[in-house]
């Protein structure tokens, strides 16, 4: 095998790989089934032609059967008339016209013959077009049943191409969550830090840092006047570590017909016998 020529196999193997893997059988038993019936077809239009020149033949039979009976009465009458040599051509033309007859019940038999085993097969043929349908039928049946049978189990199992597609298009967003998530938190770590200034404040850490003092002393000047007020004494600060602490939540595709020339022949033995009966008749 040259090199050309395992290049197109190669071709038509990964051709036919790739059509066996596209092809819908549905669409294919249905090609199929209408490959047999245009067949059907064909077959019966040869058996319409055979049949329509079987008929031209037989029409030609009847034509060669009424000029014989012309011919036999042309043959008495020239003999009324002692007109020998008319009746003798009249006799021959005659012969030449049965003869003819004789070909053509030979080629109508034959046309009978081929017509009749035409019908047979296209009868057998006819048959199998039926029982092909109801196969079809019941497979392209089963071939849908599979199919969706399959495309729910992929679709239960998450094993199908589009499951696949929603899987990573979750994990995607899970992940991209989660990133906002850290980024929010990481802000508001920065943010409660100080690491990051407000843009819309024009304090700096120090303002902020005085700020607090100034608060926390303003609670501790309101506490200690509590106590007084209460009679009450002890340390309150584990309160405020608490709020401190709670302030931070997580959200995570398919006529013919013989002329014989009549010539003048030597006169025929069977001729002039019946030419002899006629004559015998003409004197009797």
């Amino acid at each position: 095998m040259g090199i050309l020529s395992r290049a197109s196999y190669v071709v038509r193997s990964r051709l036919n790989a790739i059509l066996n893997n596209a092809e819908d059988p549905g669409e294919a038993l249905d090609y199929s089934y209408e490959q047999l019936r245009d067949q059907l077809q064909d077959v019966k239009g040869g058996i319409a032609d055979l049949t329509t020149q079987k008929k031209r033949l037989e029409i030609q039979k009847r034509r060669l059967e009424e000029n014989v009976d012309k011919h036999n009465e042309q043959a008495r009458e020239a003999v009324r008339q002692d007109r020998d040599d008319l009746a003798r051509q009249a006799l021959e033309k005659k012969k030449q016209k049965m003869t003819q007859i004789e070909d053509l019940e030979g080629q109508i038999a034959d046309l009978q013959q081929t017509q009749d085993q035409l019908v047979e097969k296209k009868n057998t043929l006819q048959g199998r077009i039926e029982e092909f349908r109801t196969q079809k039928e019941t497979m392209k049946a089963r071939y849908e049943a599979a199919e969706a049978s399959t495309r729910v189990s992929e679709a239960m199992t998450g094993a199908g191409d589009e499951m696949e597609d929603v899987g990573r298009s979750i994990e995607r967003a899970n992940e991209r969550t989660e990133d906002m998530e850290a980024r929010a938190e990481a802000m508001d770590e920065l943010e409660e830090s100080g690491a990051f200034e407000d843009a819309l404040s024009d304090q700096d850490s120090i303002d902020r840092e005085l700020e607090s003092l100034s608060t926390d002393s303003e609670v501790e000047a309101e506490l200690e006047t509590l106590r007084g007020e209460m009679g009450e004494g002890g340390s309150s600060s584990s309160s405020t570590e608490t709020e401190t602490e709670t302030a931070e939540a997580e959200t995570t595709d398919t006529d013919d017909g013989s002329s014989n020339a009549g010539g003048d022949e030597p006169a025929d033995p069977e001729v002039e016998a019946e030419l002899e009966e006629l004559q015998n008749e003409d004197s009797n």
